[in-house]
């Protein structure tokens, strides 16, 4: 455990930072999950909630919780599943 006051600081930034990145990742996997649901299941409003995907996706990989790259596969792979169905 971090015995100077500035160490103990960033521990506790790092605590929070770690809480609030993993927030950001349990909510992206379960709106990619959604919307691979509601495509899959040719649901009448999964343009909806595609582009809310894409939109979450976005709004994390510029927070840099995601690599871009990553996010950039993500949208690419549920967007090309939508377009086939």
């Amino acid at each position: 455990m971090a015995t100077h006051k500035q160490a103990e600081k960033r521990h506790r930034q790092s605590l929070n930072r770690k809480a609030r990145n993993s927030y950001y990742e349990a909510t992206l996997k379960n709106i990619l999950k959604a919307a691979r649901t509601a495509v899959a299941d040719g649901a009448v409003a999964a343009g909806d909630t595609v582009k809310k995907a894409v939109s979450w996706i976005d709004h994390v990989a510029v927070k840099g919780i995601i690599p871009k790259q990553r996010a950039s596969r993500l949208k690419s792979r549920l967007e090309s599943q939508f377009a086939r169905k």
